[in-house]
């Protein structure tokens, strides 16, 4: 697209998808390939003074930066001892790429000169933009948006940082990087700057190798989804790590995530800005256990997505799946010199779902030829500390012969291993060095992956890293963040297994709000809707007398339920609506004055008052749908009562959502084993529940843009009988 097509697509500014596509068009993988890896860069604002400059300058030096920097000042003739032009149109041939410092009003002004100049990649440090929260920033961003659409100007920022290319060795960043750059395949997306600093010095400090790291800033034109989409196509880079505080585009963000796991790239993500509750629906428990970060949580389990909570745990789980040692089964085998640390891995391994499994017969038997006498040759293993303290055992690698034994073990899918390091160079660096060598050449003939991991996260020594750098050796920080890190490689594999094994799913339903109301249905229409869709619902007669009560009770059978039947009213027992196990003629026919008095007192938009069978014994659900304002419909499935009131027991997922996915929903609940039949009812028949929400599920999604709430509570089960006790349907404009 031209500079002239640019112009005509915002000319025409009233349609904000080809807004966005102009937008998308600046920063597509391609842009961003040479964006990211620019071979000359000017600093515009650059000065003695300017801490800022420095900085890049430093950055640039540290990352072992090879090209040309140019300065660009309009007043003042040189900086840092070179001299300096006084605009970009004065550079004489184009840069790769400009770095602007220069204040916010003079910011739009640069960016003219740069197209002017022929240069297409441009960061903004400045801040006053939609940062500052009020409209006239707001303002300010729109117009720096259309400017760089205008101009073919591929922009990072405003109130951006910069960021750290360590394969391309260029770093205009604005804050210290620790020397040195340590180049590796975890790609990182900040929506924070000053983070930035921290996450590089904790990778460094860690031995985890940075292909790209970025700070985004306002995301006025790149977004940390172009970034996302970029590292997926990227060669150097295995593995995604976020900062999210928001996601701006949700449905594009699931696509590239879906991207990713069909690809194998694993994202691991720490999202931040958790809400207290959420957006709460007046008319529905849905809304108030479906909170955003919940949907946020279930939506990343879905779409493979790791997530995590610290920046820590971020970084350790991309090293380890970074590595190449990815478990690809929760069968473990342990190999440590220390009987705590097997006591600790056994605990947090429950925790974790990895099976700590029984070693092969001929497995045990070698380990009996290698180890010492006083050691048990079980899983987990302790080889004691005698490989470490016995000089003689050092030297016959009797550590490492354990090592390979276990890793030749036909039961096991993966070996974690523990590894210390010293914490500096000792006065006979040949023993750890024989040992880190014994151990590169182990995995490299182990038929499973082989994850290294340290006892604590402590940081690693100088003579520690290179020594693991000369082997081509990556040891995950700690046994809390070792076993975290493992579980959620096993759970992304999982994912991505079970995806690949699954259709695609199906394309959002055409559906139409057109003669749906606007607001809360009455119970007797819902109870249509559930019945076109297949859902099962209790017997239930719609009367308007006395005596139609009592003659719908006797050819239903007694005992009996009688509720209020009332667009007006959603929650019927509140208002006294609602009769339960009336087993005789006369208390139907009060049960039904009272009921019936009580709906009228609220609103004289009352259809009459259903009778239905009473239903005892079984287990009661939860299961409602209600509407993500990010990512759409939401299915929350729960067990009843104090399970979801009090405890909130709930598990969701956007939708569409097939039988197999509710199975594992059911499964997910603290509150499973009553499903089982735990209370001594008959065991739930797991396949018919999760048919009869499926297809709830599916009913909610055909209405449409119109949907609001579709809730089932309870959904009564017995055995094999499940059956809609309460529907509630809300549609029309949320407003």
């Amino acid at each position: 697209m031209t500079q002239t097509d640019h112009v005509a697509v915002l000319d025409g500014g009233h349609d904000r998808e080809q807004h966005e596509g102009a937008r998308r068009l600046l920063a597509t993988p391609d842009r961003l390939r040479s964006f990211f890896a620019p071979r000359s860069i000017a600093l515009v604002g650059a000065s003695d003074g300017s801490g800022w400059a420095r900085f890049i300058m430093e950055s640039l030096a540290t990352a072992g930066f090879a090209g040309t920097l140019r300065f660009v000042h309009h007043a003042r003739p040189e900086a840092f001892g070179r001299p300096t032009v006084p605009s970009l149109r004065a550079l004489g041939e184009p840069v790769d790429l400009a770095f602007v410092l220069a204040p916010t009003h003079a910011v739009e002004g640069v960016l003219d000169d740069a197209a002017a100049a022929g240069i297409h990649n441009v960061v903004v440090l400045a801040s006053g933009y939609g940062d500052g929260g009020g409209e006239e920033g707001r303002e300010r961003e729109r117009r720096l948006v259309e400017r760089a659409v205008e101009l073919d100007l591929t922009l990072l920022g405003p109130n951006c940082l910069g960021f750290v290319n360590a394969v391309a060795a260029v770093a205009p960043f604005g804050l210290h990087i620790v020397p040195p750059l340590r180049r590796g395949p975890v790609g990182v997306v900040l929506q924070s700057g000053a983070l930035t600093s921290n996450v590089l010095a904790f990778a460094r400090a860690h031995g985890i190798g940075i292909s790209l790291l970025t700070s985004m800033g306002n995301e006025a034109v790149i977004t940390a989804a172009d970034v996302l989409e970029h590292l997926i196509t990227d060669e150097d880079t295995r593995v995604i790590g976020l900062f999210l505080e928001t996601i701006r585009d949700p449905q594009r963000f699931s696509a590239l995530a879906r991207r990713a796991l069909q690809v194998g790239k694993p994202i691991v993500a720490l999202k931040v800005g958790r809400s207290p509750a959420g957006q709460l629906a007046a008319l529905a428990h849905t809304g108030a256990v479906a909170g955003d970060d919940a949907v946020v949580a279930a939506a990343f389990r879905q779409l493979g997505v790791i997530r995590v909570g610290s920046l820590e745990e971020l970084l350790v789980t991309a090293g380890m799946l970074g590595s190449g040692q990815v478990p690809r089964g929760r069968r473990m085998g342990v190999v440590t010199a220390s009987g705590g640390a097997c006591d600790i891995i056994a605990d947090r391994s429950a925790d974790e779902g990895v099976e700590i499994v029984e070693f092969s017969e001929p497995t045990t038997a070698r380990l009996r030829e290698v180890l010492p006498s006083f050691a048990a040759a079980r899983n987990p293993l302790d080889v004691t500390g005698i490989i470490l303290a016995d000089r003689t055992s050092a030297n016959a690698n009797l550590g490492d012969a354990a090592l390979n034994a276990v890793a030749a073990d036909p039961n096991l899918d993966f070996v974690f291993n523990m590894v210390s390091l010293p914490a500096a160079a000792p006065p006979d660096p040949s023993v750890p060095e024989r040992r880190i060598a014994d151990v590169a050449a182990t995995i490299a003939c182990s038929p499973v992956p082989v994850v290294n991991f340290s006892a604590t996260c402590s940081d690693l020594s100088e003579f520690g890293g290179s020594l693991l750098d000369r082997h081509g050796l990556h040891v995950v920080g700690g046994i809390e963040f070792g076993l975290t890190a493992v579980g959620h490689a096993i759970r992304w594999n999982e994912v991505r297994q079970d995806r690949a094994a699954r259709p695609a799913p199906p394309s959002p339903p055409r559906a139409t709000s057109d003669g749906l109301p606007n607001g809360a249905w009455s119970e007797a229409r819902a109870r249509e809707l559930l019945r076109a869709a297949g859902v099962p619902a209790v017997p239930a007669e719609l009367v308007t007398e006395a005596d139609a009560a009592v003659a719908a009770a006797e050819r239903l059978g007694c005992p009996v339920v009688l509720k209020i039947c009332s667009a007006a009213i959603a929650h019927k027992s509140d208002i006294g609506g609602v009769a339960l196990g009336l087993g005789d003629p006369d208390a139907v026919r009060a049960a039904f004055v009272r009921v019936l008095a009580a709906g009228r007192a609220v609103t004289d938009d009352v259809e009459g008052v259903l009778v239905s069978p009473m239903r005892t014994g079984g287990t009661e659900l939860f299961v409602g749908v209600t509407v993500d304002p990010s990512f759409g419909p939401v299915l929350a499935v729960g067990l009843g009562g104090v399970f979801i009131e009090v405890l909130h027991d709930v598990s969701l997922r956007v939708l569409p959502v097939d039988q197999e996915e509710v199975v594992r929903m059911l499964g997910e609940l603290r509150g499973a084993p009553v499903l089982a039949g735990a209370r001594g009812v008959a065991p739930a028949d797991l396949p018919r529940v999760a048919e009869v929400v499926a297809r709830l599920a599916e009913c909610a999604r055909l209405l449409g843009p119109a949907l609001q709430t579709v809730e089932i509570n309870p959904l009564w089960v017995d055995g094999s009988r499940v059956e809609a006790l309460d529907v509630l349907v809300v549609t029309g404009c949320s407003s």
